[in-house]
Parts: C-alpha cells; structure tokens; sequence
C-alpha cells in the first residue's frame, strides 16, 4: 500500500524539519514547501492526501493560501496550524474549507490523528466521485 502523501507547508524551516522527521517515521510520505506559492505549484502537479498549513506567513498567509489551494483542488483536505490562533481565525478557516484546525504546538499524536482522519475522508470523497463517474458512463450509454 502506499504512504500517505502529507505537503508541510510552514515558513519555520526548523519546526517543518522536525515534524517531518516524526511523520516520516510513522510511515508518512512527507514533502515541504515553504511558503504558500510553492505550495500551490506542488499541489499542482502532485497530489497530496493532506496538507498541514501554517496559519500565520509572509507573504501568501494560510487563508489565502487555503483558498487557491482549494481552487486548484476541492476535495482537498487541509489541516491549519497556527501559533496564533483565535475563535475568529479558526471559524475563517472552517468556512474557507480547512478539514480541521490545531494550535501550536499541536500535541504530534493529535496532530498524526487528525492527519489520519483526513486521509480517511478524502478516501470516502475520491470513492464517491469514481462511483458518480461510472454511473455518468452508464446513464450515457443506456446499458
């Protein structure tokens, strides 16, 4: 079975390195970027089961970065961390799609639970569009 592919997105280089080392030792496929930009190319071109978004950026912030992040991409799931968190910055983050959101530091294995039940969500999510594919196919063909 393959890793579960996690994109760390923090401009604390040092706290994506740690997390990092962790997650990939509990069997996660982890990649890094550093900024909400970068962020959005990989999730371009790769696709990711979750996405760990730091709240608080230069430059792209996480809201902003969670909203382009779920245009290229809907059906992402998207966990917001922040050291900075408030009720007002965690409702916004809600409403803006994120499948959750944890205050730093994150208790890890809260964080590894949560980054587990939204792979387990965006599981049930990618099942139902290939079951409404087939069944566009078959309502098209008439079988």
């Amino acid at each position: 079975m393959d890793k579960d592919r996690v994109l760390l997105v923090d401009d604390e280089v040092e706290f994506v390195r740690a997390l990092a080392k962790r997650l990939t030792a509990k069997g996660l496929n982890i990649e890094a970027s550093g900024d909400g930009e970068s962020a959005v190319e990989k999730v371009k071109q790769s696709d990711f089961d979750v996405i760990v978004l730091d709240l608080a950026m230069p430059g792209m912030d996480g809201l902003e970065t969670l909203k382009r992040l779920r245009e290229v991409n809907p059906d992402l799931q998207v966990i917001l961390l922040t050291g900075h968190g408030t009720i007002k910055s965690g409702v916004a983050a809600m409403k803006g799609g994120a499948t959750d959101f944890l205050e730093k530091p994150a208790e890890f294995q809260e964080l590894l639970a949560k980054i587990r039940e939204a792979k387990a969500r965006r599981m049930v999510l990618v099942e139902k569009r290939r079951e409404e594919q087939v069944a566009d196919i078959l309502r098209e063909r008439s079988w």
